[in-house]
Order: C-alpha cells, then structure tokens, then sequence
C-alpha cells in the first residue's frame, strides 16, 4: 500500500462485498449439502421432518389449542419465512461395508469362544504368532485345547476356569460385510451379562456340543441352551445360526445320525419360540478346534453328508439389515468409564451420531457434546445405525451416566417444541438466522415446560405391557417383583395390576381383573419401576426399547413388550 487513499479503495470493497450476503440463508449443517434454488418468497411445506413428528406425536395441548396468548416478538426478533426452495444433493453411494453385531450364546462349555478365536484367526485378525504364544501359554497351564479361546477370553480367571464371565468384543471382515463379535457367557450366573451382549445384537450363532451328554445337559431344563435361545428371540435378533459344534469328538466322529437327533431335538422348542425355520434359521456342523466348516468346507471323506457352505460364508450371503439411518438419535448405554474424559458405549439404535454433535442424556435431560466417535478404537467423523460405538462426552461427570441411560439429538425436540410455542401454521417451515435465534433463549422457559412431554425418548415409572409368563413356579399377583431387562436397562419393577388375561392364539381378552396369573399364561399387565425412571418406548413405535425380560431367581420368568406408557399425570388404573 502507497497510500492511505488506496487502503480506503481496499476497505470499501470488503463492506460493499458483505452488503451483498443473505442474512436470510438458510442454515449450514455439516455433511447436508443444500442447492439454493432462487424462488419468489414464501414458506416451505415441510415434507420428510413432518414424519418424524407424526411419529412421535406430542402429547398435550399447545398454546394456540389452549387458547392462550402468546408474547408477540419484537420486530427484531421475528422468525422469518425461508426464501429459497432447499433440494438435497444425491448423496454419493456409501463404500462402508454393512455393519453386523453377532453374539455367541449357548451353555457353558460349548466351544463359544474357541469358535470366536479361530474366526479371528482366519480373518488375519490375530496373528499366527500370537496365536502360537497362547498355545504355549496353554499347554504350561495343562489347558492346550483352550488357547483359541485365549483370543477372546483375555482376563486371567476366564483363562483359569475356562469360562467367559464378561462379554468379549471383537472385530472382523468378511469380503461384503463387517462383524462385531460379541462372545457372551454360558454360565446361568452370568445371564445378566449376556443379555447386554444380546440387546445389540443383529444375529445370534447358538453354538450346541455334539458330544455325548453335553448336548442332553445343555438342552435338559435348567441348561442355558433353552434360555438364551429365548433371551435372543426377546431381544430381537434377526437370524439365529445354530451351530452342531465338536463334531470331531471321538464319541461322534462326523456322524450325520447324532447331527440329526440334536436338530431334531432343538427345532421344535425353537418353533415354540417364535423362530421362523425357512427364512431365519440355519443349522450346519462344524469344529471349532480344527475349523472345520468354519471358512472352508472339508472333503467329502470327512462329512459327506453335508455340503452347504462354511460359516463365514454363510454369514457374508446374508441380506443387508435395514436401519433407521434417518430417523431420530437413540443410543442406549452400555458402559461408562473414565479415562482422559468421560467414555460411554453403546448401539446406535436410530439415527445418525457426528463429532461435536450436541445431544441430550436421558432420562436427566443433561444436555452434553459428543467430542469425539470412535468405532472400535478407530476414531471416525460418524457413527450410523447399527453400529456399536465409543463416545468421548462433554459437559458431563462420570457421576450422571449409568447404563440404561439413552444419549438423544435435541434438534427434533427443539423443532416439535418450537412449532407448538411459536404456533407456526399447518407446517410451515421457517428459518432461524444466527441474527434471530435469540428468540429461542427468550423463549426457552416455555421451551422447558413442552420438554417432558415432547422429549424423544419417554422417560416413566409405569407402563403396560403385554405379558407371556414362561417359567414360573407359583403364581404371579399384584406385588410379584421381579428385575426387569429392557435394552441395555436392568432395573426392578412391581407387578401393579393385572388388567385382563388373553388368549395367545386369537389374542382376545378372555377374563377381566384376574387375581393372578400363571405359567404359560398371556396378560395385559401394569408395570411400576422401583427406585426411579426408565427409558422406554412402546414396542409398536419403536421396538428395540419397548421389549423386555422379566428375570427371577436366576431364571427367566417371562417376557413381554410395551403397550402403552403411563405418564405421571395420566390417571392410576
């Protein structure tokens, strides 16, 4: 610069540039290209944002129903319509591999993790030397058979006892898709812990020894083969893959009459259930301490009698599960801990989750930012539905968060409140420039009032729910307490009031007000939780968080699904 009066010229240009700039543009939202197509000014119908709020209806009455007066604005203040018609660009087709969770159930000792181990072997997951260093480990111990299951199995009194106590978490690929291994525990004292694993869980491979007498044990009441086929079903797992494994046991030797009378055994009690057998069961043999069948297929000298495809095979064949991708934020917790931050794990049920992301811990309504997303110990810009992932929060203490707890997107909340608040006519959508979204601050205290009522996640004490008892020794009345599994929540509930008894097979009432229930009976019952509040939706609307387990005694007592959510305010029954 010579001189001050070019300097003038170079300022001029800059204010004339701003005077140029929109303040009516619409919002920028990171990862949501928008073309701006100029059009004469009028508001927009909303299309797909209305679905949403069809589907989670808001539940009493707005000002303009109520007849009540709103504060006008001030001029300043005013929310304007949006000027340009938005067109979402084609998104670009998705190079990630389809995400599927698998869980591992079957009775203890069945070859569950020895299985996992050598699936994570063949996929290049765990290395040949690492392998042959729990192999040596193993044999010092007197444990040689044991050291696949090592790849999984990594605490020191799982690798002592032989069994797997807390649910192992693995990863692999297969040529299509990608594969959350989780190993869960066999033993029937660790039942609670293989629920959590079941809850996130797409596909579940029930692992059966062919072994003389194990199978019978297993199977026989009492055995966790028959309840863990029952928890996966409640926690709606999409395919069950049964697995004959052991299949090279001296007491077997490939016989196909043995593999035949342990399916033969098991298909009925599966069909009792609920499993569809023609499109989402599948059996086949296997050995999990040579791999046979597990990703490639022996010769015919081995097992002539089956030659349908191996494992992973099958598992990389399977169609695409549909998910929620667009639909609003759910992410039930898992886990929690501590280390360089606030950490949580859990399933993203619906919707999508990005870094710097703000949400809403339920059901304390503590808003918090996600800070970061790691998929695995992989840090990544997003986590979408179906996938399990690790989230670093904000704003937050270790102290706020326990498992059962949902993280949730406040922008479809902000939307449905400010609609219902600001009275915006018949749908129309309106833009928020950065000049204007003081009015929301101003607002917020009728905000806060619409939040318990319009919160995307229904957080209450009492519920009713469509009850199937499975096993229970007396009888169930009004007072039986029982704990309570839904998602990834384990609490204790009280049976309130049996409302009518149906009949399970045309589902019509049969006697109203029964004093009790019992086994093998189906009821419409009230639920009230002990010692709090939980999340939960009704299972017609959203049913990954509206069914449940009812356990007692060690053992599973019933099972159920959400029918209608009480509200504090709505009358007792």
């Amino acid at each position: 610069m010579n001189s001050w009066e070019e300097q003038l010229k170079v300022d001029g240009s800059v204010v004339n540039s701003f005077s140029n700039l929109d303040i009516n543009a619409p919002e920028f939202i990171p990862g949501q290209p928008y073309v701006i197509h100029p059009k004469a000014a009028q508001p927009l119908v909303t299309t797909s944002d209305e679905d949403l709020v069809a589907e989670y209806p808001v539940s009493g009455d707005t000002a303009e129903d109520s007849g009540e007066k709103r504060d006008v604005p001030a001029q300043d203040d005013e929310i304007l319509p949006c000027d340009h018609e938005l067109s979402r660009v084609p998104e670009l087709p998705s190079t990630r591999k389809d995400t599927i969770n698998l869980v591992f159930i079957g009775h203890v000792d069945a070859g569950k993790s020895t299985i996992g181990g050598h699936l994570l072997y063949l996929t290049d997951m765990v290395d040949k030397r690492t392998l042959e260093k729990y192999e040596r480990e193993a044999k010092e111990k007197n444990r040689e058979t044991w050291y696949l299951s090592w790849a999984l199995d990594t605490n020191p009194e799982e690798r002592d006892k032989g069994k797997t106590v807390e649910c192992g978490r693995a990863y692999f690929e297969t040529e299509k898709k990608r594969f959350v291994l989780i190993d869960a525990p066999g033993h029937k004292s660790f039942v609670p812990n293989m629920i959590s694993g079941a809850v996130v869980a797409d596909l579940a491979i029930l692992v059966i020894s062919a072994r003389r007498g194990e199978f019978e044990t297993g199977f026989e009441k009492g055995g966790q083969t028959r309840e863990h086929a029952v928890l996966v079903k409640t926690a709606g797992v999409k395919y069950l893959v049964v697995v004959v494994n052991k299949m090279d046991d001296p007491t077997v030797l490939w016989d196909e009459a043995r593999y035949n009378e342990c399916k033969e055994k098991i298909i009925p009690f599966l069909k009792k259930v609920g499993f569809n057998m023609r499109t989402e069961v599948h059996f086949m043999p296997c050995s999990g301490y040579t791999g046979a069948f597990l990703r490639d297929v022996p010769s015919e000298s081995l097992c002539p009698w089956y030659r349908g495809p191996s494992l992973l095979d099958f598992l990389d064949s399977l169609p695409s599960i549909s998910r929620k991708t667009n639909g609003p934020l759910r992410i039930p917790i898992t886990d929690k801990y501590k280390d360089m931050g606030i950490f949580v794990t859990g399933k993203v049920e619906s919707g999508t989750v990005s870094r710097g992301q703000s949400l809403v811990l339920m059901p304390s309504r503590i808003p918090v930012e996600a800070a970061q997303v790691f998929n695995g110990d992989v840090e990544v810009l997003k986590a979408e539905a179906g996938e399990t992932c690790k989230l670093r929060l904000k704003n937050c203490e270790e102290e706020d968060i326990s498992p059962g707890f949902c993280l949730c997107s406040p922008s479809n909340l902000c939307k449905n409140v400010m609609d219902a608040c600001c009275g915006v006519p018949n749908g129309k959508r309106v833009h928020v420039t950065a000049r204007k979204s003081l009015l929301l601050g101003k607002a917020w205290k009728s905000v806060s009032g619409f939040i318990a009522k319009a919160s995307l996640v229904h957080v209450s004490d009492r519920f009713d729910a469509k009850l199937i008892v499975l096993d229970c020794k007396s009888i169930m009345c009004p007072g039986y307490t029982a704990v309570l599994h839904m998602h990834s929540t384990m609490k204790e509930v009280r049976l309130r009031t049996i409302i009518c008894r149906i009949d399970k097979k045309t589902n019509q009432k049969t006697e109203i007000r029964p004093r009790f229930i019992k086994q093998d009976d189906a009821a419409v019952v009230r639920f009230e939780v002990i010692g709090g509040t939980i999340c939960l939706e009704t299972f017609e609307s959203f049913p990954q968080m509206g069914r449940f387990t009812l356990r007692d005694e060690g053992k599973t007592v019933a099972i159920g699904k959400v029918v209608m959510i009480i509200q504090p305010s709505d009358s007792e029954a």
